[in-house]
């Protein structure tokens, strides 16, 4: 199979899909790579850098997407692109389909398959492939150099013989990956950070990275939507929002702005008046300037001065760190053609909760929106403030074949026997003494295996690394039985058990380790 990388046409669009690292892994998994000449150029890859990776170089864009069986694009392709394209052909890229219908319709006539980037659903298997949060990262942090740049003041505070120099006060508005990047790179610039968000569950985040959180109080309301996203919160609830924004606006002299709800235009949070009340120098910053943008001022693409009020309204920031957002950008992509099976197993799995999630279109049928998770988890209760017990589907169980249950049920009781006879002999011809920490053996066995058994796999490895401490017991008593003379049974038990304890022991100081060094700054 042949994968495409065709350069971005797009205004501004400094971005590759591809990356040379992430050619040289899809090599491994038996493809061959065609990359359009500069495609990279504004990413700091130049066509050398591929070639040196068995990339092919074409300078003929209609030969690449006529060769292709898989075109990876950064942003949607344009309608003259959908001409280009093979009949049958796979386009990987950040589609947006709920505002590109037309471009649906187009690719649905010449039979593609689609698979929108933006549509990766976010769990945990799928956080690899999560190239949406990945650029909103770099969109968070080059939001506040942006900020910066404008900013005719310090971030950080400076005592000086000239005279003390306040420190800046950032609000951010929305603490989702953007929010909490932005927030992040402005307190490591010193600023006095602030953030809110209608989730309440940013709190903690936004507090673990030195902002201070502002809370409305809506005791009975909780921003969280589905997937990770906000919802759209209650009239009473945006006043009360607006009031506390308006309040925020005659004290800081940044806001960055980044909330925003999936297939909606942003919501109006930043009014005239607001902007009009911040001091002479001070920035805005509107990450959500593409879908309309926060503030009632911004202009998508452009930075402009209201009242001495700067407002950046830029739409391309990640491409503004455009070789890092490819390398990540190129990152996800390999690993969503892996999912896919690679070249040799390739397949579109509609079972895959990845793959039909951003699964658009297939062959030209519209799969978008995908159905709703199967097994959803518990949902939030706003009255109560706690989660509810979740259900489990019944599902009726799969019956075994009769042989089958009779071989399990015969094998069990020659285990059974052969367990029986064990004890008997042991009973029977082993040393009394040896036969009361036989007993003592057997038993901790049996209560340690409940133990175990019981507690929750979430906990398992924490609870590995407590029982250094009874390890420790472990190896003093198979020390002492080693003390013995002769080499005996009880010998042999205690060497073994001193090397288990030991491994047990080095191997939950390294678990333990690597747990706190999760936390670690």
């Amino acid at each position: 199979m042949i994968i495409g990388v065709p350069k971005e046409i797009y205004k501004d669009e400094k971005r590759v899909a591809l990356v040379p690292r992430g050619i040289e892994a899809l090599k491994k998994m038996g493809f061959e790579v065609l990359v359009e000449s500069e495609a990279g150029i504004h990413a700091d890859y130049g066509n050398p850098k591929y070639e040196e990776v068995g990339a092919e170089i074409l300078t003929d864009t209609k030969e690449l997407w006529s060769r292709s069986d898989i075109i990876a694009k950064v942003r949607e392709p344009q309608p003259h692109e959908v001409d280009l394209l093979k009949s049958s052909g796979t386009i990987i890229s950040f589609f947006w389909p709920a505002k590109n219908g037309e471009l649906m319709e187009q690719l649905s006539e010449k039979k593609a398959t689609v698979l929108a980037m933006d549509c990766i659903p976010r769990i945990t298997r799928a956080q690899k492939m999560d190239a949406l949060s990945s650029m909103a990262n770099v969109a968070g942090y080059r939001a506040v150099v942006e900020a910066a740049h404008a900013f005719p003041h310090f971030f950080t505070g400076q005592v000086t013989a000239a005279g003390k120099i306040e420190p800046a006060k950032v609000l951010v508005i929305g603490g989702g990956v953007a929010g909490l990047a932005a927030v992040g790179a402005a307190k490591g610039l010193g600023a006095i950070v602030r953030a809110f968000d209608t989730r309440l569950a940013v709190r903690e985040q936004v507090e673990s990275l030195g902002g201070e959180f502002l809370e409305l109080d809506f005791p009975t309301e909780d921003g969280e939507g589905g997937g990770g996203y906000a919802k759209t919160m209650s009239d009473d609830f945006l006043k009360a929002e607006l009031k506390l924004f308006a309040k925020q606006a005659i004290d800081v002299d940044i806001i960055i702005t980044t909330a925003l709800i999936p297939g909606r235009e942003a919501p109006k949070l930043i009014t005239a008046g607001m902007v009009e009340s911040m001091r002479e120098g001070s920035v805005i910053v509107d990450l959500a300037a593409e879908q309309g943008g926060n503030c009632t001022l911004t202009k998508p693409n452009e930075a402009i001065v209201h009242h001495g009020v700067t407002i950046i309204g830029y739409t391309d920031l990640p491409s503004r760190m455009a070789a890092l957002s490819s390398r990540l950008y190129s990152t996800a992509i390999v690993h969503l053609i892996d999912e896919l099976g690679g070249a040799e197993n390739y397949d579109i799995n509609m079972e895959d909760d990845v793959i039909r999630g951003a699964l658009v279109l297939n062959h030209g049928s519209v799969t978008w929106p995908p159905p709703k998770p199967r097994n959803p988890g518990p949902a939030y209760s706003v009255d109560t403030g706690k989660r509810p017990e979740a259900e489990s589907p019944k599902v009726p169980a799969e019956e075994e074949p009769a042989s089958t249950c009779i071989f399990t049920k015969i094998f069990k009781m020659i285990l059974i026997l052969v367990a029986a006879i064990g004890i008997i002999y042991v009973g029977t011809n082993v040393p009394e003494s040896f036969l009361s920490h036989f007993i003592v053996f057997v038993l901790a066995c049996f209560v340690g295996w409940q133990v175990i058994w019981n507690v929750k796999p979430a906990l398992h490895t924490p609870l590995m690394s407590v029982t250094n401490a009874i390890s420790g017991i472990i190896i003093i008593g198979g020390i002492l039985q080693l003390s013995q003379p002769e080499i005996n049974a009880t010998v042999i038990l205690g060497a073994a058990a001193v090397l288990l304890a030991a491994i047990n022991v080095a191997g939950g100081f390294l678990v333990t380790n690597r747990m706190l060094a999760m936390f670690r700054r």
